[in-house]
């Protein structure tokens, strides 16, 4: 049996164990292994032996907020195993703890050793990242203390100190050296006949600054518990859809998974606040355009999203360019980070603002919060924020010299900074990259709606008439510029971009829908665009492709050149919706819910871009996030969309 991962998420923590609940801390594959919190690997092994070998799986780890397995010692078919181990693991805040019970089968006393090998390394996520980099950390030291119940490991590096504590219920009879880092905690364990003896071991990570007095679940049960709890509250009360209980079941799995994908968060008077994530086991921490996507899908269900993303993202808005050219007065944050490398600025993302729509997203969530809850403190708390968006979309960001939102390859950091962030994301049907500035159209779309959402903002909650008339000028402006610059009357498209020179990249791409979703295309243009995304080589069966297939570029298994993306989907339904076309968005809603009752009614960050017709099954992405906030929200988006259609 191949060993798989198994994800468990809480908030800022999560574990990835294989089929039997071990961590074999090996680099390299589609996921990080190990227990980690706040980018930093807090666990890197954890492996249990039986009489000092491993057991084998009879049944492994399923899916789910806990992790269980049941294991037996290795034997043959004339000798039934002489115990049965029952696992199961859970990671709460900042925590792991598992239980183990072991039953005797045979009617005589036994004695059984039971030992966990563990080692916690404190490898920053970015070193097991699939582009094998190295980084230098001199002067770090790895310590170990035997506590009288367990093991402290214990990491610094210069003001850097992390520390994972291991302790365990009954207290471990011995703690061996292995000849490595690791550390073995044995037990030696007397079994009365067809009796049971039980474990309890308690694993809590205290990452570099971490201040708060941490509470470790008494066993997995209560974790789980907690977390069934937390699942309900965020599910409670949504309407829905009785007629299409496919698309219901999606609703209520992603606002499940939306309960425990929050993560802390410090607003600008530094009020504790808790938003979405990107996903895990990637981007377990805020990204300004995720957490804003996510935030905009279920506004109308869970208004409480964009309550809390507005105000952090406020906080961490540029205030000068500093020493990162990117971060330009004004600016909403792209990514921020907690780990070790982004502590020592070995990598760009401590705060990171390498988006050109995080902004203009920002401004969207805001007027389209107030409208929908009526809330117009939130409104005035913010307006200089918002002010100074708008500020960057016009100076910085480029409205005003180049007529359009542009961003540079960033040496260290992306080379594209919208939504397709990939390197080679943003090409022409031939693959061929566009040279020096870039102007995506997408982003075009979100300037367009930021600037007639604010300017609705400006005039009924600002009171300020001639800033509303400025902003109105500015967006009916520049549609009527990219209708000009942008549309391609040979393929009756828009351009996925310009270029420096201001030539049309001529890609077909999905990015074509969000123009829609934003209002930019006049309804002759965008009947068009519409239509046109639901022919064969742009829908698969199971959504709209990041790219037509049949040009170039294409590629079914590509991150952004031909997959198919659930939050892009869900921009373009709503986009389809809003042009009228309500047969074509329902297409592209049945296909997600269809895709998402595959996988037991989750929706991945990206499938495949395979089609059903060749394919029955929708196929994964090989790097996917398992779990990721704005595919989470889109069966959100899709209700909305069509409702119960």
């Amino acid at each position: 049996m191949t060993d798989r991962h198994h994800l468990l998420v809480h908030g800022a923590t999560f574990a990835a164990v294989g089929d039997r609940g071990d961590i074999s801390g090996v680099r390299g594959g589609t996921s990080p292994d190990g227990f980690f919190v706040r980018d930093a690997r807090h666990l890197s092994r954890w492996q249990l032996t039986v009489d000092g070998a491993l057991p084998e799986v009879l049944t492994p780890v399923a899916d789910g907020d806990a992790a269980r397995c049941v294991l037996v010692p290795r034997g043959g078919r004339q000798e039934p195993p002489a115990h049965t181990l029952f696992r199961e693991q859970a990671v709460g805040d900042s925590s792991f703890v598992e239980s183990l019970r072991i039953t005797s089968n045979r009617p005589v006393p036994t004695t059984v050793q039971l030992a966990i090998t563990a080692d916690a390394d404190f490898t920053d996520q970015f070193e097991l990242r699939s582009d094998h980099r190295t980084y230098g950390k001199p002067g770090a030291v790895r310590s170990r203390q035997i506590l009288d119940d367990g093991i402290e490991f214990t990491y610094q590096r210069a003001e850097w100190r992390s520390r994972t504590s291991i302790t365990a219920d009954p207290a471990p009879d011995a703690v061996e050296e292995t000849g490595t880092g690791a550390r073995r905690l044995v037990w030696q364990l007397e079994l009365s006949p067809h009796g049971t003896a039980e474990l309890v071991l308690r694993v809590i990570a205290r990452p570099h600054g971490e201040k708060r007095a941490l509470r470790v679940p008494r066993d997995p049960a209560a974790v789980h518990e907690q977390l069934l709890a937390a699942e309900g509250r965020f599910v409670e009360g949504v309407a829905f859809p009785t007629g299409w209980p496919e698309l219901a079941a999606a609703c209520a799995r992603g606002l499940a998974d939306l309960a425990v994908l929050q993560v802390p968060a410090t607003g600008p008077e530094g009020e504790e606040l808790r938003v979405p994530a990107g996903g895990a086991p990637w981007f377990l921490t805020l990204l300004g355009r995720d957490a804003l996507l996510a935030s905009l899908f279920t506004l109308p269900y869970r208004p409480q999203l964009a309550a809390a993303t507005l105000p952090a993202l406020a906080a961490t808005q540029a205030t000068d360019a500093g020493c990162s050219p990117v971060a330009q007065p004004g600016k909403i944050v792209h990514e921020v980070r907690y780990g070790e490398l982004a502590h020592f600025g070995q990598v760009p993302f401590a705060r990171y603002y390498g988006s050109v729509d995080a902004t203009p997203l920002f401004l969207i969530l805001l007027g389209a919060y107030v409208e929908q809850t009526g809330d117009t403190d939130l409104a005035r708390r913010l307006e200089p924020h918002a002010r100074a968006a708008i500020g960057w979309m016009l100076d910085h960001g480029g409205l005003t010299s180049r007529g359009y939102l542009v961003y540079r390859a960033d040496e260290g950091g992306l080379a594209n900074q919208n939504w397709k962030d990939s390197p080679g994301a943003i090409c022409g049907a031939d693959g061929s990259r566009p040279t020096g500035a870039v102007m995506a159209a997408g982003a075009q779309g979100y300037a367009y709606d930021a600037l007639r959402r604010t300017a609705w903002v400006a005039r009924s909650v600002w009171a300020d008439d001639t800033y509303a008339a400025l902003l109105e000028q500015a967006a009916a402006d520049l549609r009527d510029r990219f209708q000009r610059d942008f549309w391609m009357p040979r393929h009756a498209f828009p351009a996925l971009a310009l270029d420096g020179e201001g030539r049309q990249v001529d890609a077909l791409a999905s990015d074509a829908g969000h123009l829609l979703w934003s209002g930019l295309l006049d309804k002759e243009y965008g009947e068009v665009v519409g239509r046109r995304l639901l022919e064969p080589d742009f829908f698969s069966g199971w959504g709209v492709r990041t790219l037509a297939s049949g040009q170039p570029a294409y590629h079914p298994l590509s991150y952004h050149r031909g997959s198919v993306w659930p939050h892009d989907n869900a921009l373009i339904t709503l986009g389809l919706a809003r042009y009228g076309l309500h047969d074509e968005a329902r297409s592209v809603a049945h296909a997600l819910v269809d895709a998402a009752r595959a996988t037991g009614h989750r929706l991945p960050e990206v499938l495949a871009g395979y089609g059903r017709d060749t394919h029955p099954e929708p196929v994964p992405y090989p790097h996917a996030c398992v779990r990721e906030s704005r595919s989470a929200a889109a069966p959100l988006a899709l209700l909305t969309a069509v409702g119960g259609a």
